[in-house]
C-alpha cells in the first residue's frame, strides 16, 4: 500500500494568538504545519523547503506578505506553491493586489474554522497543468 503524505502548510503570521489558533486548527484537521513570525524569515524557510501550501499574513515585520508573495512567484522553486492571503485588511485594492501578485485565495480576519479549512483544502486540490501553447488549436 502506498504511503499517504501529510500535506505541509506553511504559516507566516506575526500575531501569536492567531498563529496558535491556525496551527492548532490545521493540526487537528490532519495537516503538518511550520511557521515563522516575520516575512523575511518566512521567505527563507519556504525557499529552503517548499510546502504544499502557504498561509500569509500581510502586515508582518521585516517584509510584508505582499512582498513575500511577489518573491515566491518570481522564484521557479516556489512559483507553483498555492498561497492563501489571510489578513484583517479588507479593502478591495488589497484583494486586487493579492490576486495580481499571484495569490490563490484571500480570506479576511476574523474567520471561522470551517472557512479556514475549506480554503486550505481548496489550495491543495490538484490543478490541471496549463495548456501547452504549441498544442492549442485556434478555431
Amino acid at each position: 500500500m502506498a504511503e499517504q503524505r501529510i500535506p505541509r502548510i506553511f504559516i507566516a503570521e506575526d500575531d501569536e494568538g492567531i498563529l496558535d489558533l491556525l496551527v492548532t486548527r490545521l493540526r487537528i484537521a490532519g495537516y503538518h504545519t511550520t511557521q515563522e513570525k516575520d516575512g523575511l524569515a518566512a521567505l527563507e524557510a519556504i525557499r529552503r523547503n517548499p510546502p504544499n501550501a502557504c498561509i500569509l499574513d500581510v502586515n508582518m515585520p521585516r517584509m510584508d506578505g505582499f512582498q513575500v508573495l511577489k518573491r515566491l512567484r518570481a522564484d521557479p522553486l516556489t512559483a507553483h506553491v498555492p498561497v492563501l492571503i489571510l489578513t484583517a485588511r479588507r479593502a478591495p485594492d488589497d484583494i486586487k493586489t493579492a490576486i495580481r501578485l499571484g495569490a490563490t485565495d484571500y480570506l479576511s480576519k476574523p474567520f471561522n474554522d470551517e472557512q479556514l479549512l475549506a480554503r486550505v483544502a481548496r489550495l491543495l486540490r490538484k490543478r490541471p497543468p496549463p495548456p501547452d501553447p504549441s498544442k492549442v488549436v485556434m478555431l
